[in-house]
C-alpha cells in the first residue's frame, strides 16, 4: 500500500495546493514542499536489506477492469526505488527553484508540478502495461501546462511541440501494447496486460520488430535520442526553471527506464537484432548534439543539447545489454539527473536576474557573483565526467560495457567526453571570465546566490560526490534487478533459437 500512498499524497497535495491559493498566495509552495518531503520520507522506508537480494520490496495487485485483464498493479524493486528517490529529491529542488520565480497562478502551477511527479512515480512502479500507459499520459499533460502557461516568449510553440512529439509516439506505444495483449490472448486464452504475463508472449520475425519499435520510438523520444530529439531544446529554453529541472532530471529518465524495463525484456530477440542500430543512434546523439551545442548562444538551449548528448551514453549502455553497461546507464541516469537539473536551475536563476539567456550579452560575471561562478564550475566539471563524481562512474561503466558489445561505436562515442570538456569550459569562459558586459541588462539585478539557493546546490553537490566516491551503495541496489533482466532476456533468446 505504500506505493499507493506515495502517488495519492502527490495527487491530493496538488489539489490542496491549488485550492489554498484562495486563502493565501504563499500557501501553495509551502504545501507543495511539505507534500514532496513527506513522500521522500516515506520512500526512505523502502530502503532495506531486501533490496540487495533482488525481488520486489513493495507492491499491490488489485483488479481494476477485470473484463479486459487490466489490474492496478504497482511494484518496486531496487531500480524503481533509486528512481523514486531521485524523483522526490528533484521534486524538492524544483519547488525551491520556483519559490521566488512563480507568482502568477501559483496554486495551479504547484498543482501541475505535483501531478507530474505523481505520474512519474506511477511510471516507475506500474507493472500493468495499461496502467503504465495511463501514468505515462498523466505526467505529460501537466508538463504541457507548465510550459504553456509559465514559459517564456515562445512558450506556446514549445509546449505544443512537446505535446505532439510525446503524444504521437505514446500512441505508437499504446498500439504495441494492445497488439502484445492480443497475442497473449491468442496464445493463452485470456486477456492480460500484466508485465509478467506479457513476458511469456511469443512473437517472431518482422512482427516482433514492429511491435518493439513502437516501444523504442516512444521511449527514445522521451529520452531523447536523435532523430526524435528536436522538441527538447525548445521545451527547455521556454520552460520555467522548475519545468526544466523536472524535464531534465526526471522526465528524460522515464524513457531510459522504459527501455530497460520493457523494450528489451519484452522483445529480447528483436532488441538484440536492433542493438547495432540503436547503438549507432546513441553514438550519433553523443557527437552530433555535442557539436550542435557549440553553435548555441542561448545558454538553456546549449545545456539542452548537452543533455541529449549525455543521455546517448544511456542508450549505448542499454543496448550493449551486459551488467557493466546497464549499471553505467543507471548511474548516468542518476548523476545526470542531478548535474543537468543544477545547470538548468543556474541558467534559470541567471535569466530571472538579468532577463536574458543570450551568452553574447554575458561576460566577466565571476567578480560579480563568485558563489554562482564556483557552483557553475562544479556542475560543469561534473557534467564533463570528472573522476570522483557520479557522471564519471556512469559514463565510464557504460563505455566499458559497450566496449564488450561493439568496439568501433564505443570508440566513436568516447570522443563525446572530449567535446563535453570543451563546451563546458567554453561556457565558463564566456559567461564568467573576460570583460564585464552590461549593455543589455541592468547589472544591479545581478545578485549572487542566496543562502537558500546554496542549500539546494549543496545537496546536489553532496549527491554527486557520494555517487562518485561510493558508487557501490547505488550499484548494490540495482545489480540484482539488472542481472535478473539480463538472464531473463538471454533465456528467452536461447529458447527461441533452440526451437
Amino acid at each position: 500500500m505504500i506505493l499507493v500512498w506515495l502517488i495519492s499524497i502527490l495527487f491530493i497535495g496538488g489539489i490542496i495546493a491549488w485550492l489554498s491559493e484562495r486563502v493565501n498566495p504563499y500557501y501553495p509552495r509551502l504545501i507543495a514542499l511539505i507534500t514532496v518531503l513527506l513522500d521522500l520520507v516515506l520512500m526512505l522506508s523502502l530502503l532495506g536489506a531486501e533490496l540487495a537480494t533482488g525481488g520486489w520490496v513493495a507492491g499491490i495487485d488489485a483488479a481494476w477492469i477485470p473484463r479486459f485483464g487490466i489490474s492496478f498493479y504497482l511494484a518496486a524493486d531496487g531500480l524503481s526505488v533509486l528512481l523514486l528517490l531521485l524523483t522526490a529529491f528533484l521534486g524538492v529542488i524544483a519547488i525551491g527553484s520556483a519559490w521566488d520565480e512563480i507568482k502568477d497562478r501559483a496554486g495551479f502551477f504547484y498543482f501541475n508540478l505535483l501531478w507530474t511527479l505523481a505520474g512519474v512515480l506511477g511510471v516507475f512502479t506500474a507493472l500493468d502495461l495499461f496502467l503504465f500507459f495511463f501514468f505515462w499520459e498523466v505526467m505529460l499533460i501537466p508538463m504541457y501546462f507548465i510550459i504553456a502557461i509559465w514559459g517564456h516568449e515562445n512558450k506556446n510553440y514549445a509546449a505544443m511541440k512537446f505535446f505532439i512529439f510525446t503524444q504521437v509516439t505514446g500512441m505508437l506505444m499504446l498500439v504495441s501494447i494492445l497488439v502484445l495483449a492480443y497475442f497473449h490472448y491468442i496464445q493463452s486464452g485470456f486477456v492480460s496486460f500484466n508485465y509478467h504475463d506479457l513476458l511469456t508472449v511469443e512473437t517472431y520475425g518482422p512482427l516482433e520488430m514492429w511491435i518493439m519499435l513502437g516501444f523504442f520510438i516512444a521511449f527514445t523520444t522521451k529520452l531523447p535520442s536523435v532523430p526524435f530529439h528536436s522538441w527538447l531544446p525548445d521545451a527547455h529554453s521556454q520552460a520555467p526553471t522548475a519545468g526544466s529541472v523536472i524535464l531534465a532530471g526526471i522526465l528524460l529518465k522515464t524513457g531510459a527506464y522504459g527501455l530497460i524495463r520493457f523494450a528489451v525484456p519484452l522483445f529480447p530477440e528483436a532488441s538484440m537484432t536492433f542493438a547495432p542500430f540503436a547503438m549507432t543512434l546513441a553514438a550519433i546523439s553523443i557527437l552530433y548534439c555535442a557539436k550542435v551545442a557549440f553553435a548555441q548562444v542561448d545558454i538553456k538551449r546549449l545545456i539542452a543539447y548537452t543533455s541529449v548528448s549525455h543521455m546517448g551514453f544511456v542508450t549505448l549502455g542499454v543496448y550493449a545489454w551486459n551488467e557493466q553497461a546497464l549499471q553505467g546507464a543507471v548511474m548516468t541516469m542518476l548523476a545526470h539527473g542531478l548535474s543537468a537539473a543544477a545547470l538548468f536551475m543556474l541558467a534559470g536563476g541567471l535569466q530571472h536576474r538579468i532577463h536574458t539567456r543570450n551568452m553574447l550579452d554575458m561576460g566577466g560575471f565571476w567578480a560579480k557573483v563568485p558563489r554562482m561562478a564556483v557552483v557553475v564550475l562544479f556542475f560543469s566539471i561534473a557534467a564533463l565526467g570528472m573522476p570522483g563524481l557520479g557522471n564519471f562512474i556512469g559514463e565510464f561503466l557504460a563505455l566499458l560495457g559497450a566496449f564488450q558489445a561493439n568496439v568501433p561505436l564505443t570508440v566513436i562515442s568516447a570522443f563525446g567526453l572530449i567535446f563535453a570538456s570543451v563546451y563546458s569550459l567554453w561556457v565558463i569562459q564566456k559567461v564568467f571570465h573576460g570583460e564585464f558586459v552590461n549593455s543589455e541588462f541592468d547589472d544591479s539585478h545581478l545578485t549572487d546566490l542566496t543562502h537558500r539557493e546554496m542549500v539546494y546546490y549543496a545537496a546536489m553537490m553532496i549527491g554527486l560526490i557520494w555517487m562518485g566516491m561510493y558508487p557501490q551503495s547505488f550499484l548494490t541496489l540495482s545489480q540484482p534487478v539488472l542481472i535478473d533482466l539480463i538472464s531473463s532476456a538471454e533465456g528467452i533468446v536461447t529458447s527461441v533459437v533452440r526451437n
